[in-house]
């Protein structure tokens, strides 16, 4: 039987697109280049989840938001472990610094970006933010040496809040909190390959001498 979650359908590009404008493996900042092609309703399309999540000839696109927040002058990043319940089972009790996850059809409208409102419905879904924050879109992630990364793309947002007033809607967000940048290297091995990523190519982290 098809699931509900198989059965929706996302928002993907053709890998091949990523070829033509510039491959990349990791992190780039170079945002400017790269979503005026991933964000052209001529390249874009919404498909079943269940037929691209094994099909690497297509990229499904993914809003990656890193809330962050400056603390006595030191930046601290919002961090938890998935719970076995969250969506990609692939990621289960990994640790992330990214809320996120598809562009489903239901995020597209006639007035707003679809991948503006995924990034609201997942935010308002995942976490409450109780203080006020300022958020852009800082790269992009690619990493072709997983499963799951092949499939997927990540467009990477920090999102700056005036105060670490956050916490989880969703029980599946486990083992939160912020923490700063110099304790999320010393546990690097926790991380889920694109929050190592992100946390190289965005606050550059790299792992701890001791990881």
């Amino acid at each position: 039987m098809v699931s509900q979650v198989d059965r929706e359908k996302v928002l993907v590009i053709p890998t091949s697109l990523l070829r033509q404008i510039g491959y990349f493996q990791g992190f780039i900042s170079d945002v400017s280049h790269y979503v005026c092609h991933l964000f052209d309703p001529s390249h874009t399309s919404f498909r079943p989840r269940a037929e691209v999540e094994p099909n690497p000839e297509f990229k499904q696109l993914i809003p990656y938001v890193l809330i962050c927040c400056d603390i006595k002058n030191t930046w601290h990043v919002f961090s938890y472990t998935r719970g076995i319940g969250q969506g990609e089972s692939r990621l289960h009790r990994k640790r992330s610094i990214g809320i996120g996850g598809h562009v489903s059809e239901q995020d597209a409208g006639d007035k707003t970006n679809p991948i503006t409102q995924a990034i609201m419905r997942e935010l308002n879904e995942e976490v409450a933010i109780n203080a006020p924050y300022q958020m852009e879109c800082v790269g992009l992630i690619n990493d072709d040496t997983t499963d799951v990364g092949r499939v997927h793309l990540g467009i990477v947002y920090r999102c700056v809040v005036s105060e670490p007033a956050v916490m989880p809607r969703e029980k599946e967000i486990v083992s939160h909190g912020f923490l700063p940048l110099q304790e999320l290297a010393t546990r690097w091995d926790e991380f889920e390959t694109w929050s190592q990523i992100a946390l190289e190519g965005v606050f550059g982290v790299k792992p701890s001498p001791s990881v």
